[in-house]
């Protein structure tokens, strides 16, 4: 099996996309920075899944962290959702 290309405490940022089809990203957390918990598994592709095809891909999915604040603009506590990798982009701004 591969390794993960994301390991716990990687930095990533979501992709900013509005597209014209149904995602499992939801629009709050677009373009965000978060941190991956964990790897949850490997699934098909909700996106394509959900119209009709029967080629969805299978990627990996990630349990993400966000601060609410980040979300949101106000709140001391933390989201975490379960995304799939080509939501997700390192993210190198963060980086020292």
């Amino acid at each position: 099996m591969a390794e993960d290309r994301f390991p716990p405490g990687t930095r990533v940022r979501t992709f900013d996309h509005d597209p014209a089809h149904h995602t499992r990203l939801p629009r709050y957390a677009r373009g965000k920075r978060g941190v991956v918990v964990e790897p949850e598994g490997r699934a098909e592709l909700a996106d394509v899944s959900a119209q009709g095809s029967p080629d969805a891909p299978v990627e990996q999915v990630y349990a993400v962290r966000f601060a609410a604040r980040d979300l949101w603009g106000e709140g001391d506590h933390h989201v975490v959702l379960d995304l799939w990798e080509s939501y997700l982009e390192e993210d190198r701004h963060n980086e020292r």
